[in-house]
């Protein structure tokens, strides 16, 4: 009888000794596998709105998100070399909360929405370890205040918001004070960048903010000379067109069809320049495009809104492209993603990607004090290089690098825009602490 009671004492004890072990592997088996599946960004936990319900704008921005998890993640461009961004979980009403306004993910400034989703679904690029991050992302939304009055965003709010956005990222995280911002990016994608105002002369005296002139700006405005709207460290960007409207345009009407107009442009050119903000409209440019070529038959010049306009650009040879109140205009980047050849009437304009878009080749500039010779200048063109130009100006790559999209693709917008951040790599504190060491 002992001896068959030690036996069962033996066995009791190895099957407790199994038992353990087994109950210890499934714990950590059970931690692993929660961790890795709720790897999720770290938030503002001080600052996030405690209660606050899931909104309809919520929802639409981070859909896209959502729905990626579930596929094959896109590989990390090697052109970029493990550059690792971290994108600020903010309150929702600095972004999120916009997004009720659908013309705030849809209009001429809507790249600072655009930029913010596709950082957001480019899982190899984004972190969520702000330790090991090149970059840090501010998505504040400044551009979807519209006005009761003209319909047109109203971006008197944009420096007390952009302040308030760096004074909790400030307060909750060490990364903005350690850099003074050197290494944080935002996007400013109105008339005069961040200087926040439609107005040269007023955007010029207000300059940009304190806060920012450290940071890196994702600026639609750019030009070739001085000017203190972008004295900071800066990368011009396209305005935003959404890409699924020149799929539609295109499913109808080929970029190779038939293109019965030789000279377009559909906008404001007033009769008088000076007009009832006291100011001259484009420099009088458009004025001067109305005044000598309303009539000729070469010319398709409308003054009127039409929501079809883009059926008349892929109708079109050439289209018109002259400033407004600033340099660059959204039809520059429908007119190369239409097929149409831009003639670009803005002197001094930085156009956005070089190094992708080689503009010289698909696109014509003409001095603004040389409008009065466009009918000669396009005349000799369409009878000696046009064919070249065109062929140049079709290649899908060209309209590829202007168009944002919400889940980046390799050569678009955004991925230009990293390509842009990659060279300022000598901005990032980590890289600067790895090398010092």
């Amino acid at each position: 009888m002992r001896i068959l009671h030690k036996g069962r004492q033996s066995e009791k004890s190895l099957f407790f000794k199994y038992y353990k072990w087994v109950l210890w592997f499934s714990f950590t088996l059970y931690f692993l596998t929660s961790f890795f599946i709720t790897n999720k960004p770290l938030p503002l936990s001080k600052t996030r709105v405690s209660g606050s319900k899931s909104s309809l704008a919520s929802r639409v921005l981070f859909e896209s998100v959502n729905k990626t998890r579930h596929k094959s993640k896109p590989k990390n461009p090697a052109a970029f070399k493990d550059l690792k961004i971290f994108v600020y979980e903010l309150p929702s009403e600095y972004n999120e909360d916009w997004l009720s306004n659908k013309r705030c993910s849809n209009h001429l400034f809507a790249s600072e929405v655009a930029i913010h989703r596709a950082l957001m679904n480019t899982y190899d690029l984004r972190t969520f370890d702000p330790y090991e991050a090149d970059f840090f992302f501010v998505p504040v939304y400044v551009s979807c205040n519209f006005s009761t009055v003209n319909g047109f965003p109203a971006i008197g709010h944009a420096r007390s918001l952009i302040s308030s956005a760096i004074q909790l990222i400030s307060s909750n995280y060490p990364f903005w004070n350690r850099t003074q911002g050197s290494d944080h990016i935002f996007v400013a994608s109105h008339d005069y960048g961040a200087c926040f105002h439609a107005m040269e002369d007023r955007a010029i005296d207000d300059g940009i903010p304190d806060f920012m002139k450290n940071s890196i700006i994702l600026q639609t405005f750019g030009v070739n000379y001085k000017h203190p709207c972008q004295d900071v460290e800066h990368v011009v960007i396209p305005p935003y067109i959404p890409p699924e409207s020149v799929r539609n345009t295109l499913e109808k009407a080929p970029l190779t069809g038939k293109r019965d107009i030789m000279v377009f442009f559909r906008g404001k050119m007033e009769v008088h320049p000076k007009n009832v903000s006291g100011k001259f409209y484009g420099k009088k440019v458009r004025t001067e495009i109305w005044r000598r070529y309303n009539g000729d038959r070469r010319f398709y010049l409308q003054r009127q809104r039409f929501a079809g306009y883009q059926s008349e650009i892929v109708r079109s040879v050439f289209c018109l492209c002259p400033l407004g109140w600033a340099p660059w205009s959204p039809r520059l980047v429908e007119f190369v993603a239409l097929g149409c050849v831009p003639v670009i009437i803005a002197d001094g304009i930085q156009l956005p990607f070089p190094s992708a878009v080689k503009w010289s080749e698909i696109s014509l500039t003409v001095a603004e004090r040389d409008v009065g010779k466009l009918g000669r200048i396009l005349e000799h063109v369409a009878k000696t290089n046009l064919s070249t130009i065109q062929k140049n100006l079709w290649d899908p790559a060209v309209s590829k690098a202007l168009l944002f999209n919400a889940h980046m693709q390799e050569g678009d917008a955004t991925w230009q825009v990293l390509g842009s951040l990659y060279k300022k790599l000598d901005r990032s504190y980590k890289r600067s602490r790895v090398s010092s060491q």
